[in-house]
């Protein structure tokens, strides 16, 4: 159930306490993706997984609005990248945790499509679960699924995923010249640490790695891998024992 086209007496009919909240970022993936790609593949991870939950359990989960703007000033110098601080970050999920808690729904699984979300949700879900009236862990798709695409930016994997669920926002034309402009790898590494803290400075186009490489077939594996492994932790924060 998607609670933005639903009406409120089917949610307060719902018979569950868990709640999915997308969460993702409106940034830069190059020339040929567009800046929703983030919070677009988090959208159809959350409801595939939902789905198969709901296919294996009976219980219909509820998929709150995705939250589009994230922690991306990274990507700052490509136009249209839209950005928040970390501290709005966390307060705009935390209230929203909170709001879905307020209604029973206090088991929460934020999906996450965007890697600079990563260590804010970890910290937040963590402080969530020790101090509010609610549990939260932090999902993020494409660290749950084994694929022999790289990750990268705007790269194959993210390429791939977006020909499958919607193959309209990729503009076909211009993923030559983003395989041709692209990074090998993200960031300027040394001794560990990396050098570069905005995209720009490794990536003229705003890519890393080759998205030609990434087929709708690839992006349906993704999507059915991703939703099973979300299906799974589903079932674990169903189960799992608050008191402890």
């Amino acid at each position: 159930m998607h609670l933005s086209e639903s009406t409120w007496p089917e949610v307060r009919d719902l018979d569950t306490d868990l709640a999915v909240l997308p969460v993702g970022s409106t940034e830069q993936h190059g020339p040929h993706a567009p800046l929703g790609t983030d919070r677009s593949t988090a959208e159809a991870v959350a409801s595939a997984g939902v789905e198969a939950y709901q296919e294996e359990t009976g219980v219909d989960v509820p998929v709150a609005p995705a939250i589009p703007v994230g922690i991306a000033e990274e990507h700052a110098s490509f136009d249209g990248t839209l950005w928040v601080s970390p501290d709005t970050f966390r307060a705009y999920v935390r209230e929203t945790v909170a709001s879905l808690a307020h209604h029973g729904f206090d088991r929460v699984v934020i999906v996450n499509g965007h890697g600079g979300n990563t260590n804010a949700l970890r910290e937040l879900t963590g402080e969530i679960s020790r101090h509010d009236d609610a549990y939260a862990v932090a999902f993020t798709w494409f660290d749950s699924v084994d694929s022999e695409l790289p990750m990268g930016h705007g790269g194959p994997r993210e390429t791939a995923v977006l020909r499958h669920i919607r193959p309209d926002l990729i503009n076909e034309a211009a993923v030559e010249a983003a395989s041709e402009g692209a990074s090998d790898h993200w960031g300027e590494w040394v001794a560990g640490v990396n050098l570069a803290h905005d995209s720009a400075e490794f990536t003229d186009n705003g890519v890393v790695g080759d998205p030609a490489a990434g087929t709708a077939d690839h992006g349906e594996r993704l999507v059915d891998g991703a939703a099973t492994a979300l299906c799974e932790l589903l079932g674990a924060v169903a189960a799992r024992d608050r008191s402890e």
